[in-house]
Formats: C-alpha cells, structure tokens, sequence
C-alpha cells in the first residue's frame, strides 16, 4: 500500500484551503462545503479546530452556526407544549457551537425568561465564576436547557414536556458533537444518563451514556442555585469542577473512561440505583427573580 506524500494528506489539505479562504476573505460556497464535512469528522476536528475558530473570529462564519439558526428558529415558533402559552421568549442557549464541553439545565428561570438568553441571574454569576477557575469563559463552551421555556412560577418540569423539549435538545447535542456534557442538577442529570440516582449520589463521577445515537461522558454536578447559599454545597461544586477539569485534560476524553476511574465509580458507595426521587439539595433562601429552577 502506498502511503500518501507528506504534506499533501485531507488535513494538510484542508489547513492550506482553510488559509487561502482566510486570505482572499472567502471561499467558493462548494469548497466550503467540502470544508465543513471534513471539518465535522472527528478524526480532523481536534487539528481543524483553531483554524475554525479563526474563521469564526476573522469572517464571522461557523460550521454548524446555520443549523443552529434554524433550530433556534424551530424552538422559537414551537406549540408542542403548553409552556409557549406562558412564556415570554424562548431560551435555546448559547455558546461555541463546536465547542468540546456542553452544560445542560433544567428550564430557563425568571430573568432568562425576560431576556431569552441563558444562565443570566445569581446562578449564571456563579457559572461564570466556577468556568473561571478551570480557565473557560462562555465562549469556550455551549449551555442549554432541558426545557427552552420557563414553567410558570418555577415548577418543575412535567414528564410531558420533557418529552416533546428532549428532541431540541438532541439535536443540539448531535450539531455540536461534545465530548463531556455537563448536566447540572437532578433533571438533566436522569435524562442524560438513563438512571434515576439522585444527584447527590452521582455528583462528580462520569459516565457513559448514548444520546444523539452517540456514546458521551455525562459529568454531573450540583445546580449553581443549589450552592449560592449553602456553603458545603459550594465546596462540592468547586471540587466537582476540578475533577471536570481533570477529565477534559485527558487524552480521548470521549473515548472510553480510564479502567482506574471506571473502577474507582464502581467501588463508590451509594452508587447503586434507587427509584426514589433525590431532590437537589435546596437553597438557604429563594426568591422568584434570583434562583431558577434550573440550571439557568
């Protein structure tokens, strides 16, 4: 078998299309095509992705960012729920739409529902603060909802409106292609990883699950609301965010987990599954426009 020329392979070719697009300030709308697809294949993507991120900057364009935009548009006019009835904007997310790390909340709350963007009350602040201190900001990740509208007066989300919100939120998952999604409390936690242990027993140990017919590292933690006035709380959020750091340094993060850390959750007491519901620990003090419900 001939083995190819060095410096002629798809990944050198598509650095040196990638460049001349950045040159001329464009490129013909087939290559670009031609650019995506190799782009959005994984065995590229890590080598492609700072070149990307240069286009996003230099031509304010992006892979995924148009399939984005027409979910975002499918979200804002839905009607599969009652919740469109009540809510004031819808709150699809926001972020790198190919970024590696991806949280994911419960429903939008009081403020997010107001402005439409995510994660924008005390909760967000400490989202930010906690990103700060593993060194991503919100641009280095995507955030979403498990809900994209707000239950009147905070609720809970009803297992009917999880149903028809999930399939918004598996596309995202399947346009942006993480590799570790963070969930944030107890809803996206059980949703993600198809158990029903409760977050306080799973809280900073990966584990595999499928969604978007892909195999992906769910890391769950405590939701930010919970932390804000309960300081033990906040201290298992902060170190469940070193271990999450942790996780992302390692090479293949979305392959399979390390045999030590697989066995290291397999030992861990508490694990085993219970039917029961676990509520997230609850917050010293709430008020309708500070705490949301869920993540954002």
């Amino acid at each position: 078998m001939r083995r190819p020329v060095r410096g002629t392979g798809p990944v050198t070719g598509c650095r040196r299309r990638l460049l001349s697009c950045l040159r001329v300030g464009g490129c013909e709308p087939a290559a670009f095509s031609f650019l995506v697809l190799l782009v959005r294949r994984r065995r590229f993507r890590e080598e492609l992705r700072p070149l990307q991120q240069t286009i996003l900057r230099r031509l304010s364009l992006t892979v995924d960012l148009p399939s984005l935009e027409e979910l975002a548009r499918q979200v804002d006019s839905c009607r599969l729920c009652p919740l469109h009835q009540t809510r004031s904007k819808s709150v699809f997310g926001s972020g790198d739409p190919g970024a590696r790390l991806m949280f994911v909340g419960e429903a939008p709350g009081y403020h997010e529902d107001r402005l439409g963007q995510p994660f924008v009350g005390q909760a967000g602040k400490l989202l930010d603060r906690l990103l700060d201190r593993i060194g991503f900001s919100r641009g280095d990740v995507f955030i979403a909802n498990v809900l994209k509208c707000r239950p009147p007066g905070n609720r809970d989300p009803e297992t009917g409106e999880i149903e028809q919100c999930r399939r918004y939120l598996e596309r995202q998952v399947s346009l942006i292609e993480p590799d570790v999604i963070c969930t944030l409390g107890n809803f996206a936690t059980k949703l993600l990883s198809g158990k029903s242990d409760g977050i306080s027993r799973v809280h900073g140990k990966p584990v595999r699950s499928t969604m978007a017919d892909r195999e992906i590292t769910i890391f769950p933690v405590y939701h930010p609301a919970a932390a804000l006035y309960t300081p033990s709380n906040l201290q298992a959020l902060e170190a469940d965010f070193d271990r999450l750091a942790g996780l992302l340094k390692q090479p293949g993060a979305a392959g399979p987990l390390p045999a030590s850390r697989v066995a290291a959750s397999a030992a861990a007491p508490g694990k085993s599954s219970s039917n029961q519901e676990e509520p997230d620990p609850p917050p010293a003090k709430q008020t309708d426009g500070d705490i949301q419900l869920g993540l954002f």
